[in-house]
């Protein structure tokens, strides 16, 4: 089948790949519609691979998903052929101690699409677990289901801050994991969030989501923004979405007496250096967030609910045969963008 490949570091080609999938009774076939574009792909594509994942023989890209059900395995109850649906990426081994402790997604030999060396769903059809495959609301567009995956992140932050109704949040960083999360802080109770970067345009989509300050860092210091703004005493949670090593470090300043600290970015060096003297001062707890368990479900309720919109952060879309471009924009994008997305089928 014709698919968006990435043949080697920083060459991406359109062509016909094989590709060997069989369909089992508890599987679907799936007709891709939308996938987005993640940070992840580009890093793949720029770099030829993250940390220990390299890119040693040609990869379709692409995991954040979207499409219909052409086919349903003989066992399969919940799904139907004509089902719009999106797709959890990431397939576990359901035998491991981490699936059977309810962590599937620290399993290590999870089967994660795009990732060296499982092909990415830039491509016509793929097969795919029904369980690990989701009915979209009526109300949920295509391009909205392909953003469920980075949802889920931001809302698996959400869960690891354990907010309570009323809490204060500051999220670093206005990408697109940072508007996430700032989402579903706001839909797990914060009466506020304070959302930092560097690029106005992004602050000024995050400042449309409601109960939102935004700190432009170029112009105003957030620690003096977050006192203000809680008479002295701090967040209640501090959010790390930007994945950079000095905004990471410099979290606890923002902090309130007992608060929460959650890393969702992921430095592209993996090493951070924290004062922990200043995390003792305020008994922090420590959380972090690697991808998400069994997230979907609540996205979708949240987005068919119209508790969360995505529509602001779909920003560019390119067409199939402009899958190349698109990479290459989304490599070198304008401050405008926020998420990128390459459109498959009409369907």
């Amino acid at each position: 089948m014709e698919a968006i490949v990435l043949e080697s570091k920083g060459r991406l080609s359109i062509r016909d790949i094989e590709i060997a999938e069989k369909m089992g009774e508890n599987d679907v076939r799936i007709a891709v519609r939308n996938v987005g574009i993640c940070g992840s792909d580009v890093h793949y594509y720029v770099s030829g691979g993250i940390g220990q994942y390299v890119v040693k023989e040609p990869m379709v890209l692409g995991h954040e998903a979207s499409g219909v059900v052409l086919e349903t395995g003989s066992a399969v109850k919940d799904l139907k052929v004509g089902d719009r649906v999106c797709m959890e990426p990431g397939i576990p081994d359901p035998n491991s101690r981490e699936s059977r402790l309810g962590l599937y997604n620290l399993d290590r030999a999870v089967r994660f699409w795009a990732t060296p060396p499982i092909h990415g769903v830039l491509r016509p059809t793929v097969v795919h677990p029904a369980a690990f495959t989701f009915r979209l609301p009526d109300s949920v567009s295509f391009a909205e289901g392909a953003l469920v995956e980075p949802l889920a992140i931001g809302l698996q932050g959400a869960k690891k801050a354990r907010i309570k109704p009323g809490d204060v949040a500051v999220v670093i960083g206005a990408g697109t994991i940072g508007m996430m999360s700032a989402l579903g802080a706001l839909a797990g109770g914060c009466s506020q969030v304070i959302i930092t970067d560097t690029q106005q345009p992004r602050l000024d989509i995050a400042a449309r989501f409601g109960a939102v300050r935004t700190v432009n860092i170029l112009e105003e210091n957030p620690e003096d923004v977050v006192m203000a703004l809680t008479g002295g005493w701090g967040a209640d949670i501090v959010m790390e979405a930007s994945g950079n090593e000095k905004a990471a470090a410099n979290l606890f300043d923002l902090l309130c007496p007992g608060g929460r600290v959650v890393y969702i970015g992921i430095p592209a060096s993996g090493m951070v250096s924290i004062d922990i003297t200043k995390a003792q001062a305020r008994e922090a707890s420590i959380e972090t967030v690697f991808r998400y368990a069994h997230i979907y479900p609540r996205a979708l309720n949240l987005m068919g609910s119209g508790r969360i919109d995505l529509k602001p952060l779909i920003t560019d879309t390119y067409a199939f045969k402009d899958g190349i471009a698109a990479f290459e924009y989304a490599a070198k994008p304008k401050p405008t963008s926020v998420k990128v997305q390459i459109k498959l089928a009409q369907l």
